[in-house]
């Protein structure tokens, strides 16, 4: 039996053995949990007779949430992958010590998160260790982005996401929605540890690199005799080789922080959040100024948002804090739909400049500017612009903040004079003298690459430029070949 279960329940064991001797049943073994459904009518008439001692399974996971204050004594005692023989375990666990300001951040900002994950890894009897996982997809960042294109806390690749049920559009994307693409990270581990005849550790891996490459790799080595087993697939990318040990340090570290002369931060053992159902469309800002909440608060617990409005056509739930779901549902009941809704959409058309579409929305060319996050004043034809419905909306939520790099729209000079460069990173590269090299500026290259502001360029990247036609052949002539 499992050391993880609560006292209660191994006291419930001891009463019910006893019980089951007294009566003579003659069973060689207690069952467990899983095993009790299929046993014979003997032993059901005995796990009967002393069945209202007997707690289920929702009773034990009831148990757990008062029995722990602190979250994290709530995963330690569920903690249950069996352990890994890997070497790179340990150079993972000392990162994780060495690197006590990293832990930190991502231990707050996990608190948004973690308990809402744990509730749903254990109604689907997952190992808990599940939950840790955001922490080496995406160190619990909602708009944590990679070069693949995956986003989000669980790292969904447009492709996944959409086979999942997380879809995206300009004005959402389900992969950062923290409750959808949580869901839908579930339901596609449960399904790779289906396919991978409940292996978690295969599970896992696949989940990093693919099923049908790990599926590759066990075949190639039943044919060559050697174990169908993640420990004996040596071949794996690299990546992969150090994804399982990478999680399994985690695990090590939560399991006994001390030992690893690590501090986390208590998390509580309650909800962060409530799920509010606003009915139609609503502007965030609105949201922030019924529950008298930051917005930058609110928004970091509905980053499926990519812009500061739900969706037209749905969804239109928003997360909020727990303590102020009341005071949402009663400001929505009694909020005018004509102020629902504080920004409008507008797409630019040919030869249209943001002086023009500054006026026809009574707006100021910096509030457009800021509520965009334009480095300058160049449009392209289609693009999208947010426009506050009032010159004071910004004064009083704030733009809107920088949207994931899987939502934002690069803007793209108009200028006839300008031409596309395709920048390759090269040793010795970085964004400062890159930017000197084109005659542009820092912020333009991340805009246009889809860079967050702390980003790093990696060498043999390719970066998209826009410069004057002299500027690309003068520092194209820089470049040495190869």
């Amino acid at each position: 039996m499992s050391l993880t279960k609560t006292k209660h329940y191994r006291l419930y064991v001891v009463v019910s053995a006893l019980t089951a001797l007294s009566l003579g049943a003659g069973c060689a073994s207690l069952p467990s949990e899983s095993d009790a459904p299929g046993q014979d009518m003997a032993a059901t008439s005995v796990t009967a007779r002393s069945a209202k001692a007997a707690p289920t399974a929702g009773q034990l996971q009831s148990e757990r949430n008062i029995q722990y204050a602190n979250l994290w004594d709530r995963i330690r005692a569920g903690l249950s992958l069996p352990t890994l023989d890997s070497p790179h375990i340990a150079r993972h666990e000392l990162w994780f010590a060495n690197n006590p300001e990293f832990m930190e951040a991502m231990v707050g900002r996990a608190r948004l998160y973690l308990y809402y994950i744990v509730e749903e890894v254990e109604k689907r009897g997952m190992p808990i260790e599940i939950a840790l996982l955001p922490a080496i997809e995406s160190a619990y960042k909602p708009y944590a982005y990679s070069r693949a294109k995956a986003s989000g806390l669980w790292q969904f690749i447009p492709s996944t996401g959409r086979l999942y049920g997380l879809h995206a559009n300009w004005w959402y994307d389900g992969r950062r929605d923290v409750m959808a693409s949580t869901q839908a990270a579930l339901d596609y581990l449960e399904k790779l540890k289906t396919d991978f005849d409940g292996d978690w550790q295969l599970a896992l891996a696949s989940y990093n690199c693919g099923e049908g490459k790990v599926a590759r790799l066990l075949e190639a080595n039943r044919r060559k005799g050697l174990p169908a087993t993640y420990s004996a697939l040596k071949t794996l990318p690299r990546e992969t080789q150090h994804y399982v040990p990478r999680l399994m340090a985690f695990v090590n570290i939560v399991s006994d922080p001390a030992k690893y002369g690590v501090q986390l931060a208590p998390i509580p053992n309650e909800p962060y959040f409530e799920r509010v159902d606003a009915g139609s469309q609503v502007d965030l800002g609105v949201v922030a100024r019924l529950t008298d909440l930051p917005v930058s608060e609110l928004y970091q617990i509905n980053p499926g948002y990519s812009r500061w409005i739900t969706d037209p056509n749905g969804p239109h739930h928003l997360l909020v804090p727990a303590d102020k779901k009341d005071m949402l549902l009663a400001g929505l009941s009694t909020l005018p739909d004509e102020e629902r809704v504080q920004w409008a959409r507008h797409e630019v058309q040919r030869g249209e400049t943001i002086n023009q579409i500054a006026r026809k929305h009574n707006v100021t060319v910096d509030a457009l500017k800021s509520a965009n996050h334009l480095t300058g004043t160049g449009l392209a034809t289609g693009q999208n612009l947010l426009i506050p419905a009032a010159p004071g909306k910004l004064a009083q939520a704030g733009p809107p903040p920088t949207p994931a790099p899987a939502a934002k729209q690069a803007s793209v000079p108009v200028n006839q004079d300008k031409v596309h460069v395709v920048h390759r990173v090269r040793t010795g590269d970085t964004l400062w003298n890159i930017a000197k090299r084109y005659s542009v500026n820092i912020a333009q290259l991340r805009e246009w690459n889809l860079l967050g502001p702390k980003d790093a360029i990696k060498l043999g990247q390719k970066l998209t430029v826009w410069t004057h036609r002299a500027n690309a052949s003068a520092s194209l002539a820089q470049i040495p070949p190869g």
